[in-house]
């Protein structure tokens, strides 16, 4: 029977970063601001430390390579997903991402960037942009160079709790005041489409990405109106997104609960209360890996998680 593994999470400063990932769940973090807690990740821009003694001083990316009956063999070069926490002071850049075959031909041999966010707090008032209003290439080239943005982009009101999936080809920016959990390919590529004529650490604007940005796009995407969770909870659990990529659900735990785990692997993210998994305490802010052949995962407490895999 396979251990549960715990990873170190790792963080990034951003110049739209926080400190909430400190002062919300009691990280250790660089000083500066912070935006981004990659909490469960293979990728080589941040590697996670496996915390295991019988692991000890591995990564998850060597886990994966040298122990892949832990992930159920697995095919494929790289961990699959990657789980993040941002905390978003102020507004990201309007980006969108390549899918697998854009990113294998342009980006050295990269996975596309599919990704989904599940607001997990956010100031009154706070928006979103998810999808965008061009009909084609020419329109989006214009409308940027024009700098249209009001006219272009779709931006939606949120609330703790609401859920947006981001497919590739999707324009779309989490703005300020908004603490996020993704779940999303194990991708670093981004384009970025307008960054509000900010400057970077260097004192120069950071670069953009318009070209590929027009090659991507998905012109066809209907943009959403909302990010409310309208699917049903059963027995507690909640299918957020179910894709060629990842299943994600939200789990709520009040008292005991048997979570089955039939999967290669499955990533676990406590995002609010405490309690146990498999005897071990968690609490929020706790990431666990649930590894192949583990079996079913004994939870108890009050907490609410957001789980995910392949």
């Amino acid at each position: 029977m396979h251990e549960l593994i715990h990873l170190t999470p790792l963080f990034h400063n951003k110049i739209w970063g926080g400190r909430r990932l400190e002062s919300e769940y009691g990280y250790q973090i660089p000083a500066g601001p912070v935006g981004e807690c990659w909490a469960i990740s293979a990728h080589p821009a941040g590697d996670c430390p496996v915390e295991n003694e019988a692991f000890a001083g591995k990564t998850l990316s060597e886990l994966w390579d040298e122990r892949r009956d832990l992930f159920g063999d697995l095919p494929g070069k790289e961990f699959p997903l990657l789980i993040k926490i941002l905390d978003a002071d102020g507004d990201l850049s309007i980006q969108v991402h390549p899918d697998d075959a854009y990113a294998a031909e342009h980006e050295n041999g990269s996975l596309g960037k599919r990704e989904c966010w599940y607001v997990l707090d956010c100031e009154p008032g706070a928006t979103i942009i998810v999808g965008q209003r061009a009909h084609d290439r020419a329109e989006l080239a214009q409308m940027i160079e024009e700098g249209r943005w009001g006219e272009l982009l779709n931006e939606v009101p949120i609330h703790k709790g609401d859920f947006f999936q981001i497919d590739p080809g999707t324009v779309h920016a989490i703005k300020a005041g908004t603490l996020i959990l993704e779940t999303q390919q194990s991708s670093d590529v981004t384009y970025r489409v307008y960054d509000y004529d900010r400057l970077g650490d260097d004192g120069k604007p950071r670069p953009l990405h318009i070209e590929q940005s027009l090659d991507v796009v998905d012109y066809g995407a209907v943009a959403p109106a909302d990010g409310t969770v309208t699917a049903p909870e059963v027995d507690g659990i909640t299918l957020l997104e179910r894709n060629d990529n990842y299943t994600v659900e939200r789990v709520r735990v009040s008292g005991e609960k048997t979570l089955p785990q039939p999967w290669p692997f499955m990533c676990l993210s406590v995002i609010d209360g405490a309690g146990t998994v498999n005897g071990e305490a968690v609490r929020k802010g706790s990431h666990l890996l649930a590894p192949c052949g583990c079996g079913d995962l004994a939870l108890s407490g009050n907490m609410t998680l957001i789980t995910s895999h392949v």
